[in-house]
């Protein structure tokens, strides 16, 4: 079989010379004339269109699933903090005290208003209780009964207003002692102690961030959700089932930094139905259980989305693919021109997502190969050129003694 000139090109580019033949078979008595190399050891595989399961990985950043800004709503002198930075805190739990002493001077004068506008009342009701019974007689004038009436019920007015300035400044005094609004971890405090704190914007006090369950947002690009789009509406990919939001149920693993797996799996909870314009991405967020508090808000993790299936999809070991500067590629068992020896072939593919699939790491193939070609698995490394275009001759499969290099490994399908 004649090899083409763009496979040739890719077998130059990344090998070094154009290699034409390459003998996989055994090698005969006039492959080894004029010093000829001995049989080199290969492997071949099937490809195969199989049903995969499939994952989908993004980058993301982890963020409490409640991040609570503590501000001070009132103004005084900051005294005291009363809990340990960077350390666990309950929901009520006093983090911070502002000098109360105005603040309770103030309530103080509330209530003696309070007092003196209720007692103000009282005798107002007194008057009008003397004076309802004489309604309509010649003793008490129309004008006198009004204001009997009048005066009641000021006083009454009086006595509330009187007692939302006590309910108000209460409430100030009770402002003076900061306490955490959500249970979680407290950051740092950013005002010291003796500083002259306001209710305003500006006066951050600290931040409780709640992290158990704790999110992990991370972005889909355009092209990559219309790619997943068509393979869906095609009936290639099968998503999991979705939620009464429309969200399909992926099951998510988060892989830390230093790449080891976070050992507790959670769910897609969120997908934004609109581009975000300043990124061009989809927004997206998945919720995990954080019971022990491993994962911290602002970690950057990798974000696997697990649960989807495709059908049809041609596979190959990831170790058969390989990289040239033209693209990947791969190498395929094929008969020479004159039809009287297996040689290789290089072939360029186009690879997407990788699957595992009976302990193999597998490459999902878009394009360049199709289902029955002999792919070579192992042995690339002696694919290379020969002075005076000399064939190299390959051997059988290792391990398996006599095997020739026709007999393909097929992989080992999900059970």
């Amino acid at each position: 079989m004649a090899s083409s000139p763009e496979s040739n090109s890719v077998l130059a580019a990344g090998i070094g010379a154009a290699l034409a033949t390459t003998l996989l078979a055994a090698c005969g008595p006039s492959a080894q004339q004029g010093g000829g190399f001995p049989p080199a050891p290969v492997s071949v595989e099937t490809a195969q269109a199989l049903t995969v399961p499939v994952h989908f990985e993004f980058v993301g950043q982890t963020e409490g699933s409640k991040e609570a800004q503590v501000r001070a709503r009132v103004q005084g002198i900051l005294e005291k903090r009363l809990y340990q930075e960077g350390g666990r805190v309950t929901a009520g739990q006093p983090l911070f005290l502002i000098d109360p002493k105005p603040y309770a001077a103030q309530a103080q004068a509330a209530e003696a208003d309070l007092a003196r506008a209720q007692a103000q009342y009282a005798q107002a009701h007194r008057n009008f209780e003397r004076v309802q019974p004489l309604k309509g007689s010649n003793a008490l004038s129309q004008r006198e009964y009004d204001e009997a009436v009048s005066g009641e019920e000021t006083g009454a007015a009086a006595v509330k207003q009187a007692q939302a300035r006590l309910t108000e400044a209460r409430l100030n005094l009770g402002y003076t002692n900061v306490t955490a609004p959500v249970s979680g971890f407290a950051s740092k405090a950013r005002q010291s102690e003796g500083s002259l704190v306001t209710p305003t914007q500006d006066s951050l006090l600290t931040t409780v961030s709640q992290i158990d369950p704790i999110y992990v947002n991370f972005s889909v690009s355009e092209a990559e959700q219309l790619r997943l789009n068509r393979l869906v509406a095609a009936g290639t990919l099968k998503a999991p089932a979705a939620d009464r939001s429309g969200t399909p149920a992926y099951e998510v693993t988060v892989k830390l930094s230093d790449g080891t797996v976070y050992a507790r799996k959670g769910r897609l909870a969120f997908i934004d139905p609109r581009i975000n314009t300043a990124t061009g991405a989809f927004d997206a967020r998945a919720e995990l259980p954080n019971p022990d508090a491993t994962l911290r808000p602002g970690q950057f993790v990798r974000v696997v989305l697990e649960g989807a299936t495709r059908a049809n999809t041609i596979v190959v070991p990831q170790r058969a693919v390989m990289d040239g500067p033209q693209g990947k590629f791969v190498y395929v068992a094929a008969k020479s021109q004159d039809g009287k020896m297996d040689v290789a072939q290089p072939r360029p593919v186009t690879v997407g997502d990788w699957v595992e699939l009976g302990g193999q790491q597998l490459w999902v193939v878009e394009s360049g190969l199709k289902p029955g070609d002999p792919v070579i698995v192992e042995g690339q490394a002696k694919l290379f050129p020969i002075p005076g275009g000399a064939p190299i001759a390959l051997g059988p499969t290792p391990g398996a003694p006599g095997a020739g290099p026709g007999e393909a490994k097929k992989p080992e399908a999900k059970k």
